[in-house]
């Protein structure tokens, strides 16, 4: 099975039935986070996550309402993840959840971007394989990064100073 990401706040959605994205909002909980070290904007998305939770509540003008402003609701999400709950009770959605619309119909809403958005971190930096690394950017070298750094006494240093001015 190829592996999924987890939707978090400021997901991307569109409707199949709309002419614009919206942003999807996290309103039923604010404790469990993915992707974000600091733990204060990525919020995961879950299936009790329905109603008006975009950012803009439309995806612009709706194809079935005769081109009318669509007034985005969710009433119902599928394809979420079954096996885990969040606090809230909610099951996690998936990059390929799909949401139901009263006017649109089922699964009419899709996400389009899951929202994650990789942060380099040391942890990051010690995973990366160095191959890979001097491939997509040959200018830095990764095993110099990840090496401690010695002064001629034989203690470590940072590798990286900051000047002081």
């Amino acid at each position: 099975m190829a592996e999924k990401h987890l939707v978090v706040q400021g997901a991307t959605c569109l409707c199949n039935f709309g002419t614009a994205p919206d942003k999807l909002k996290v309103l039923t909980h604010k404790r469990e986070f993915a992707n974000d070290k600091d733990s204060g904007k990525k919020l995961i998305a879950s299936n009790k996550d329905i109603g008006s939770t975009l950012e803009k509540n439309t995806f612009g003008n709706c194809a079935k309402q005769l081109m009318k402003p669509c007034t985005a609701i969710i009433t119902e999400w599928t394809g979420f993840y079954e096996k885990t709950t969040l606090t809230n009770g909610g099951k996690i959605l998936l990059e390929d959840s799909k949401a139901t619309c009263p006017v649109g119909g089922k699964d009419c809403i899709l996400i389009i971007d899951h929202g994650q958005t990789a942060e380099l971190s040391k942890q990051t930096m010690q995973r990366a394989k160095p191959a890979v690394s001097k491939a997509l950017n040959p200018a830095v070298d990764l095993e110099e990064l990840t090496q401690p750094q010695f002064n001629d006494a034989g203690n470590t240093e940072k590798a990286i100073t900051n000047p002081q001015v």
